[in-house]
């Protein structure tokens, strides 16, 4: 039974993943000598720093923007999808107040059976998205997983830059190993989930524990796998992304400056591919080979492996990025989702560190 306290923000804090506006001009100190010129920019436009000005358009027309639809593609959504799943909405701490996240539970679980658990980490290039969008892809996880996930919001770039989003993750990570007897988990199997951006908090997540001493996670499951900032040295990233359509060159950039405006791309806890991994967690690894960043997450894959762990790369024919996001549109998406279901099983069935 989920605890009443955690289903409304904290009395004194605030939901620090609610959207905001920040002003540009708030990083500057007020008696900067080139201050006149910055209030003339703001004068002219707003926003005024460049950064904001670039992702309100994404962020606007990131899942549409309200121009009329034909209505025969648009697609189910995750209820009609997958109905039997039952959401609560929860506020979890991290620090400087909470995050709001959504709990999935299937419908037909008994209600004193506590459950495996999977963090779950929405994707949009650490600028956009929630988890709102990800509804279908965690009904999908809970149910084929029978399985308790906590789908999780973190605050973004550049707005918030690295290390907070990552920040918000783990420390939803770091609660729910603290605490899963209060969302009806089960404290000996959890796994941590994401796609796109989110599968690079995902990855990452078992390096910091395991940094800071703390509870790993069983598996980690990473769909439309992004473990590496330097994306150019990757022939299929210079093949695809310059004229790709979920997401290209330009974007990849612009997210990069974004969330590591003041840390080196091949930081462990940005791009895991480069840390060490040696006793990595169970690995579910998967892109479509249509997907820029395939050749980096068959190569991040091959190195769990070559670290001696145990990862599952799935890699599907023309598949492009997200093919895994909507329902019914590739017999592609419930493949990956029974493989993943088969991955879990193992994974949670495994001794700790077997």
């Amino acid at each position: 039974m989920i605890r009443d306290s955690l289903r409304s923000v904290p009395q004194g804090q605030v939901d620090v993943t609610a959207p905001i506006s920040v002003d540009g001009l708030s990083f500057v100190a007020g008696d900067d000598p080139a201050m006149p010129m910055y209030r003339i920019l703001a004068n002219l436009r707003q926003p005024v720093a460049l950064r904001d000005l670039m992702i309100a358009p994404v962020r606007s027309g990131y899942v549409g923007d309200g121009s009329p639809q034909d209505p025969s593609l648009v697609p189910m959504t995750g209820a009609e999808a997958v109905p039997n799943v039952d959401v609560d909405e929860v506020y979890l701490p991290v620090t400087g107040g909470a995050a709001r996240c959504q709990l999935y539970r299937p419908t037909a679980a008994p209600t004193d059976q506590h459950l495996p658990v999977i963090v779950y980490y929405h994707g949009g290039g650490f600028t956009v998205g929630s988890s709102d969008d990800c509804d279908f892809l965690a009904r999908k996880l809970a149910f084929t997983n029978d399985a308790v996930v906590v789908s999780a919001n973190y605050r973004m770039a550049p707005e918030f830059p690295f290390p907070t989003p990552f920040d918000d993750a783990y420390d939803v990570y770091s609660w729910v190993v603290d605490n899963t007897h209060d969302i009806d988990g089960d404290s000996s199997r959890i796994a941590v989930a994401g796609d796109s951006a989110g599968s690079t908090l995902a990855a990452a997540v078992p390096l910091r524990a395991r940094d800071e001493g703390r509870r790993p996670p069983d598996a980690v499951v990473l769909l439309g796998a992004f473990t590496d900032f330097e994306y150019e040295r990757w022939e299929s990233f210079r093949e695809l992304a310059p004229h790709g359509i979920v997401y290209d060159t330009a974007f990849m950039g612009f997210i990069r400056g974004a969330y590591l405006p003041n840390t080196p791309w091949d930081h462990p806890w940005a791009s895991p591919i480069v840390g060490e991994l040696d006793g990595y967690p169970v690995a579910f690894v998967a892109a479509g080979t249509h997907d820029p960043l395939v050749d980096s997450a068959r190569a991040f894959a091959q190195k769990v492996r070559d670290a001696g762990g145990r990862a599952v790369g799935h890699f599907p024919a023309g598949m492009p990025h997200g093919y895994y996001f909507f329902p019914n549109v590739f017999p592609e998406e419930d493949a990956v989702y029974r493989l993943i279901a088969t991955t879990l099983a193992e994974a949670f069935d495994r001794p700790r560190g077997g």
